[in-house]
């Protein structure tokens, strides 16, 4: 994975020209997230991943030949698991953190910021001290989160069991 930095107003404010017009952001849900001093695009990196599979202690998985070898794009997983730990790192900084995607704009990103070909944003993560009246949640949140027995599944993909593991075990 790759990381972009963008820090201060000069180089966020280039970001949000390119992903949020000045005529859209008067109907733009969360005014705020545009003045977050740090913004990071996270990127995978598919090449990386298939020339250290292609040397010589990995060749024997045969997944340095193409991207198709793989039946689960790690380089993806990889990169996804970075941006929650950068997350996770800014919030025990005691920061504020707000990972979304760019819905569209990754091409004109790239072309922006002299992204090289290869690189995939799987999204950004703005960085900054929350304001305390901004608690606004997203309208994803109103849907609730599904019942645990509803994705818990002990054992066996069949009846749900909602038990907690116990401590220790």
């Amino acid at each position: 994975m790759e990381f972009l930095v963008l820090e201060g107003p000069e180089q966020t404010s280039a970001y949000w020209a390119v992903t949020l017009p000045e005529q859209a952001r008067d109907a733009f849900p969360w005014p705020r997230l545009p003045l977050a001093p740090v913004l990071v695009v996270v990127y995978a990196d598919a090449g990386r991943y298939l020339d250290r599979y292609s040397e010589p202690d990995k060749a024997s998985t045969e997944l340095g030949g193409s991207d198709e070898d793989w039946p689960i794009p790690y380089w993806f997983i990889d990169a996804a698991f970075s941006a929650m730990a950068l997350q996770l790192l800014a919030v025990d900084e005691g920061l504020g953190c707000c990972f979304f995607g760019l819905f569209g704009h990754e091409r004109d990103i790239s072309r922006r910021f002299d992204v090289p070909g290869g690189q995939r944003a799987i999204g950004a993560v703005a960085i900054g001290y929350p304001a305390p009246d901004d608690q606004r949640p997203s309208t994803s949140a109103e849907r609730g989160r599904r019942d645990l027995g509803e994705v818990l599944h002990r054992g066996h993909w069949g009846i749900p069991d909602v038990r907690l593991p116990e401590a220790g075990r």
